[in-house]
Parts: structure tokens; C-alpha cells; sequence
């Protein structure tokens, strides 16, 4: 199965499967930071439509980080694997700690991606929810489970790559799930990369500007603009 070059192309292949919400006025693309903003902002410019940030933090079993438990975002949103925690038998105290950790860096990372701009705004709104690939899908639970805090119209999950258990769960919490690559052996999201870097919050802040600017110059009216799909 052939791979994605970088996360740029994985979002232009995202947008060929999403392009029924092109220049709907009612569509907002929100992208999962840091590795999903560069797909989301891929996504957002081929379909004509604003792009926004919303953070989640991972939830990383002690001593590894990388294998998460769950995860949180804003609006005391905490999802957390069950299973997998009393499996580990991983403690009450344990959670709590890991948990207040990572709302400080959840402020932090907030500030980091978005600075001053206003708190994300989903009411009404057919929101497209962006991420680079879903391993578990801790941080996705937790970003749907924000959006709906909003009384958003609708919640869109794309992602380019996600094994096919994760995308069968995620479609009873969404209203859709669109996913490019679904290898039954997924190993890791990063394997389904040949470019994987890390994305920096710098590269987040920039993405995010440039999308706002790209849809004022849109919104502008000037002759000559040919950006996204046309309906």
C-alpha cells in the first residue's frame, strides 16, 4: 500500500473525498494541532472554508508518553480507555497527575497555536474535524466530544490513514467519517508517512494565519482568484 509523501499531500487527497461541503458557508474546517493542521489547512483551502484549531492533549501512560490512556481538551472534556487502564492497573492518583500536567500544557498549547484569537465557534456549523491519522482514537473522542459541547450541525471526522476498528468506533460518536488509507495492519500513523516531521507551534501559527488570509482574500470578491474546488 502506497504511502503519503508529507502531510500537504495527505490533505489535498483528503479534500478530493469531501468535496460535496465545497463553498458551503456553513462549513468549518478544525484541525487536531500540531501534526494536523498542515492537513487541515490543505483541506480548508480546497474547499473554501475557514480554518480553526482546536487542542486536545494526549493522555500518555507513565513512562511512555507515546501510548496514551485518553486525553483532554477544553470545556473539562476527559476521555480515558478504560480497558487499557485496568489492564495496566494504572492508579486514581496516577490519572489525576497525569491529567493536571497536561491542562497546563493544554493553556500553554492553546495560547502557542492560536495566540489572541477569538475561542473557537462551532454552533450551527457543519465542522469537519481534522487530524494526520488516528492510531487509538483517545484524541479524536476527546475533540468530538468538545465539538458537541457547541451544538455544532454536523461533526465530520477525516483523517488520511486509521485502521478500519478505529473508524468503525469513531462512526458511532460522528455524523461521518471519511478516511483515505485504511490498512487493516496499521502499526503507527508515522508509518504511513515517508516525510513525518515534527510540526512546531510556529509552523501551526503561520498555516493558521495564511488560511485566515486566504479566506478574506476569497470573501474580498477580487477577479481572478482561483482557490478550491469550484460547485
Amino acid at each position: 500500500m502506497a504511502k503519503f509523501k508529507d502531510r500537504g499531500e495527505a490533505g489535498r487527497l483528503l479534500a478530493t473525498r469531501l468535496t460535496q461541503y465545497a463553498n458551503d458557508p456553513d462549513l468549518l474546517v478544525v484541525a487536531l494541532p500540531r501534526g494536523g493542521v498542515p492537513v487541515g489547512f490543505e483541506v480548508a483551502k480546497a474547499l473554501g472554508a475557514p480554518l480553526d484549531i482546536l487542542v486536545v492533549r494526549k493522555l500518555g501512560v507513565p513512562g511512555d508518553d507515546q501510548v496514551a490512556m485518553g486525553a483532554i481538551a477544553n470545556g473539562d472534556i476527559r476521555v480515558l480507555d478504560e480497558d487499557f487502564i485496568a489492564l495496566l492497573g494504572i492508579t486514581d492518583e496516577v490519572i489525576e497527575t497525569v491529567c493536571a500536567r497536561e491542562k497546563q500544557e493544554l493553556k500553554r498549547r492553546e495560547l502557542g497555536c492560536r495566540g489572541d484569537a477569538p475561542p473557537l465557534r462551532a454552533t450551527g456549523l457543519k465542522c469537519i474535524l481534522v487530524d494526520d491519522g488516528i492510531a487509538t482514537g483517545s484524541t479524536m473522542r476527546a475533540a468530538i466530544a468538545a465539538l458537541r459541547q457547541q451544538s455544532p450541525a454536523k461533526v465530520i471526522v477525516a483523517v488520511p490513514t486509521a485502521p478500519p476498528s478505529v473508524c468503525n468506533e469513531l462512526r458511532r460518536l460522528a455524523d461521518e467519517v471519511v478516511v483515505v488509507m485504511t490498512p487493516f495492519l496499521f502499526f503507527s500513523v508515522s508509518h504511513w508517512y515517508t516525510i513525518f516531521g515534527q510540526t512546531s507551534d510556529e509552523q501551526v501559527r503561520q498555516l493558521y494565519q495564511e488560511s485566515k488570509r486566504l479566506k478574506e482574500f476569497r470573501s474580498s470578491g477580487l477577479p481572478g482568484v482561483a482557490l478550491g474546488f469550484v460547485s
